[in-house]
């Protein structure tokens, strides 16, 4: 029996609850009577339910602790020498592989395959930008991949050009980024398990036990399953499979499959009940599908991955098969698109708790706002980017202009409207602790008539995240008969400035009412 004590047990008005066999079993002064065999003092800071990351990519983030230490770096001489002192600290890798790399330290996003030729010129390198929509390639990737100033631009993506034509070394979106990513040899299934092992102890650090990793490749299950066996994954999961605009028929049976496998080996921990679509690129890039040009580019309104009418056939057939559908949508044309597709689906297919997602949301015509709670979506928001940073100033704006920008990440509208939302951090893209995002949404000063006060943004991070997987009734409140599913925090949210929600310090993070390690314990 576990007695958590001496803090504020959210929303329930309590100092204390107790925990046994997994389960919350008291609250209040009930658990206080209860004969403990271990107690923990939460010395006036608060008990929460453990946080959701409905956004992810933990396993993507997990490997990128294997190479050059590129997120850390601020400026583009520094990202050349941290990949010189990977490369020489690593002579028998034959590819130099890292991320996430900020794609506003370069004009316009571009980097030159010729800086990282200074650092590393006899193997390939590949970089992924922060964003995961465009690489930065050395020359020597380049030629590996066969990209030259003949090689036109692939179907989905583009490639940056210098003024005679030749590849300048940023590839955007899928077709491009593959014609080198696709030459990268594969991770071996321990590395991959290791990754995982690694994200689950960041996690904890930060009060995480639940995570949608929102692009599932086949390959990537398997990790997922041998860290379930091997006792080593720290987080419940719900794995995204990503529809192929070019083979989604004969993905169907392939989802179906695989969701089985992992209904089966998934150990109560992973379930694989989320098909995931990619509806346009990034606004950063150029490729945030526009119902209107760009401001820098009139003669372009982005990237649409997937025709509209496309989009909307497979939404509707993944959505027969049982999938709930999480569609990555930044642009507004992107957001419509995404919204018609559901409510194809609902026209076409028998009712059922479908729980259909919109991720990101950066944009959204007034006229589609409504849309959402009308059609069920849920708004998944990546709160951390809801602020004018640099990223914003030289990117964003600029290709949105002014007018435009002003209606990013609709955070309030939606909720005023009756809209379930759920946040999540897209890490690695963004750091992957939930405070962070709350702190943003509820103090951005920045489009202040957005802003979520301090429940509905712990709301959508706790039982918003729970609903989304389909979960209310097991994890995401401090509720008897839950799931022990417990963040300790070091101070009462209630109790804090706004401004001060991203300094909280997490204490202690429990699954099932097992203590997480953290990666306190990792290099």
């Amino acid at each position: 029996m576990i007695v958590f004590r001496n803090g504020s047990v959210w929303g329930t008005g309590s100092t204390a609850l107790a925990v046994s066999g997994g389960r919350i079993v008291a609250l209040g002064e009930q658990a206080l009577d209860l004969c403990a065999t271990e107690v923990v003092d939460l010395a006036g800071g608060a008990l929460l339910p453990a946080f959701g990351d409905a956004h992810a990519h933990p396993l993507f983030a997990g490997l990128e602790s294997r190479g050059p230490r590129v997120t850390e770096q601020s400026t583009v001489d520094g990202i050349v020498a941290e990949v010189r002192r990977w490369a020489l600290a690593n002579p028998g890798a034959d590819w130099v592989v890292g991320a996430s790399y900020d794609p506003s330290l370069a004009a316009n996003g571009e980097f030159d395959a010729r800086w990282l030729d200074a650092a590393v010129p006899d193997r390939p390198v590949v970089l992924r930008s922060r964003d995961y929509h465009a690489v930065w390639c050395n020359t020597e990737a380049l030629r590996r991949a066969g990209v030259d100033s003949r090689t036109p631009d692939p179907r989905l993506g583009w490639i940056t050009r210098r003024a005679d034509g030749s590849p300048l070394g940023t590839l955007l979106e899928w077709h491009a980024c593959d014609l080198v990513l696709d030459l990268v040899p594969r991770t071996p299934l321990a590395d991959l398990v290791a990754a995982l092992e690694h994200a689950g102890r960041r996690y904890a650090q930060v009060g995480v036990t639940w995570a949608q990793d929102a692009w599932v490749e086949p390959e990537l299950v398997a990790p997922y399953l041998e860290a379930v066996r091997r006792g080593v994954l720290g987080f419940r999961a719900d794995l995204a499979q990503r529809a192929d605009p070019d083979r989604w028929r004969a993905q169907r049976a392939e989802f179906a499959e695989q969701r089985e496998l992992v209904r089966r080996h998934g150990g109560g921990l992973v379930t694989a009940r989320t098909v995931k679509f990619f509806a346009d690129g990034v606004i950063e890039g150029g490729t945030g599908a526009l119902l209107e040009p760009y401001v820098d580019a009139p003669h372009s309104h982005g990237m649409a991955v997937w025709p509209p009418e496309e989009l909307a056939r497979a939404v509707t057939a993944f959505d027969a098969d049982g999938f709930q559908v999480h569609v990555h949508a930044i642009g507004d044309a992107a957001v419509r698109s995404a919204l018609d597709a559901v409510a194809a689906a609902r026209a076409a297919n028998p009712a059922w708790d479908r729980r259909p997602v919109i991720a990101h949301v950066q944009l959204v015509h007034p006229a589609d706002l409504p849309r959402f709670a009308e059609l069920g979506v849920i708004a998944n928001f990546e709160a951390q980017w809801a602020c004018r940073d640099a990223t914003m100033t030289e990117l964003t704006i600029p290709r949105l202009g002014e007018q435009r920008a002003a209606r990013q990440y609709p955070m309030g509208t939606l909720h005023r409207l009756g809209t379930r939302l759920s946040l999540g951090s897209d890490w690695p893209v963004s750091p992957p602790d939930p405070l962070l995002g709350i702190g943003t949404a509820v103090a951005r000063d920045w489009l202040p008539a957005e802003r979520l006060d301090l429940t509905a943004a712990l709301t959508a991070q706790t039982a918003g995240a729970a609903w989304q997987a389909g979960a209310e009734h097991e994890w995401g409140r401090l509720a008897v008969g839950h799931s022990a599913d417990l963040v300790a925090l070091d101070r009462d949210p209630t109790a804090v400035e706004a401004c001060d929600l991203g300094t909280i310090r997490v204490t202690g993070t429990w699954l099932a009412g097992r203590r997480l390690p953290d990666a306190s314990t990792l290099d």
